[in-house]
């Protein structure tokens, strides 16, 4: 007789830090699944707790530390894996009732364990059962993970001792994956990694058959096999690139924005633009020549939107350095813009540098970078007003007094849960999440625009 659902084991699931460990929680779960377990949306439903850390920055350990903590006063029994379980040691200090500690992207280590700890009630039936896997993310929208690791040694970064070297995945098979998400609804595949430019570095000369042709494993082959994928209605997804580090051959992709084939947004970690901080970073200090080729991406594709990140108060930064920063961003003219404080993290080579900038100083540099890039942000949404956009429906409210309806949505230069929101007015109540509609833009802040269906 096969397993009632009601009989089956119970997994909660706490997932913390980046997209990639999302996407890795979302593996896990689906295995899991797979082996007769169910999911518990809570605490108390579930027979044991798994506990996805991050561990990237002293402040994130903390939050999962804290997060173990919770678990365990909730449920008792509690597994722990993500970045920060390669941190064992201190994982069972802090909390010494966990069941079991495993690493970033160990699969097989935490299914074991979990097996272990909640034996699975498997039928006779279940291996013969498919199972859809399971997302932690809207249906209209998914994480596309191409490869693990990564070839870099910044000086404020421990990825790869937490993750290890760049690992491609066959470009079949994330190609697969894609399709497989797109036909159950996905409007929008996000591509990650901890460096999307080196995708197949490592695994350069191979080539697998897709659709009846040889696909290199590159950003640039995968960026157009994935531009010719189309949803149920004969629509192409939108394609979105993070984590895009601004080699020569990214230059190669811009063109396929201009086709349509590409969401025109490039997530790129620039972190600063002083030569002497990118130098200490043991970043490429070149931001002349960024600067000439945002220049050229913005003229073959001007509705390119290019979104980064920075970090104010790096070891040894000077006024000097913080200005240039500061000026290179006036003329950059970034649409998006993230800043961070510098906070030392556990086994960095950042942390043996001298030249601490004080806190105080941290805070008055982070408090000018977000005036400046505010400032550029809102004159760029300004200057949307009256235009028509494309935009894809997140979500659709209840009726207000009047019986009017609102939607929240985001243009293609917005990333779910980074960027800014399109908020909507007057809307139609067959409207639903993942619709992508045409709006005409009425309002703009700093951060958001405001419009109505076109």
């Amino acid at each position: 007789m096969a397993t009632r659902i009601e009989d089956a084991p119970k997994v909660g699931m706490v997932s913390l830090g980046c997209p990639k460990a999302l996407v890795d929680s979302e593996r896990i779960l689906t295995r899991l699944r797979a082996d007769g377990y169910a999911m518990s949306p809570d605490y108390a439903g579930a027979d044991v707790v798994l506990v996805n850390t991050c561990g990237f920055l002293d402040s994130a350990k903390e939050e999962s530390l804290q997060a173990i903590g919770e678990a365990i006063a909730e449920n008792g029994r509690v597994i722990v894996t993500g970045c920060m379980g390669e941190d064992a040691d201190a994982i069972r200090a802090a909390h010494p009732q966990v069941l079991a500690v495993t690493g970033a992207h160990q699969y097989e280590q935490v299914v074991e364990a979990v097996h272990e700890a909640a034996p699975p009630a498997r039928g006779p039936f279940v291996d013969l059962i498919p199972q859809p896997d399971i997302k932690l993310t809207p249906r209209h929208y998914g994480y596309l993970k191409i490869s693990e690791g990564c070839n870099h040694s910044c000086a404020f970064c421990i990825i790869p001792d937490l993750r290890g070297k760049l690992a491609s995945r066959r470009v079949d098979a994330v190609l697969r994956e894609a399709e497989k998400l797109v036909a159950a609804g996905t409007k929008e595949l996000l591509v990650i990694s901890q460096d999307t430019s080196a995708y197949g570095v490592d695994i350069r000369h191979e080539t697998r058959q897709w659709k009846g042709h040889d696909v290199r494993a590159h950003m640039t082959d995968l960026a157009r096999e994935l531009g010719g994928l189309r949803t149920a209605d004969g629509a192409p997804p939108w394609i979105r690139l993070h984590y895009v580090y601004p080699y020569p051959h990214v230059d190669a992709v811009i063109p396929l924005m201009a086709e349509g084939l590409v969401t025109p947004y490039l997530d790129i970690p620039f972190q600063h633009a002083a030569p002497s901080v990118l130098k200490a970073m043991k970043r490429p200090a070149n931001e002349a020549k960024v600067l000439e080729r945002l220049k050229g991406w913005r003229e073959i594709c001007p509705d390119i939107a290019v979104r980064s990140s920075f970090v104010v108060g790096f070891p040894g930064e000077t006024e000097h350095d913080f200005r240039y920063l500061l000026d290179w961003l006036e003329e950059a003219q970034l649409d998006r813009v993230g800043g961070f404080r510098f906070e030392p993290v556990e086994g960095a080579q950042a942390n043996d540098l001298p030249g601490a900038v004080p806190e105080e100083v941290k805070e008055e540099r982070y408090a000018r970078l977000m005036e400046v890039t505010e400032r550029i942000s809102a004159a760029k949404l300004a200057s949307k007003v009256g235009s028509t956009i494309p935009v894809i429906v997140d979500e659709v409210g209840e009726p207000d007094e009047d019986g009017d309806i609102g939607a929240t949505a985001r243009s293609q230069a917005d990333a779910p849960e980074i960027d800014g929101a399109v908020y909507l007015r007057n809307v139609s109540a067959k409207l639903q999440a993942g619709d992508i509609i045409d709006v005409k833009v009425e309002d703009a802040d700093a951060h958001d625009l405001y419009g109505a269906p076109a």
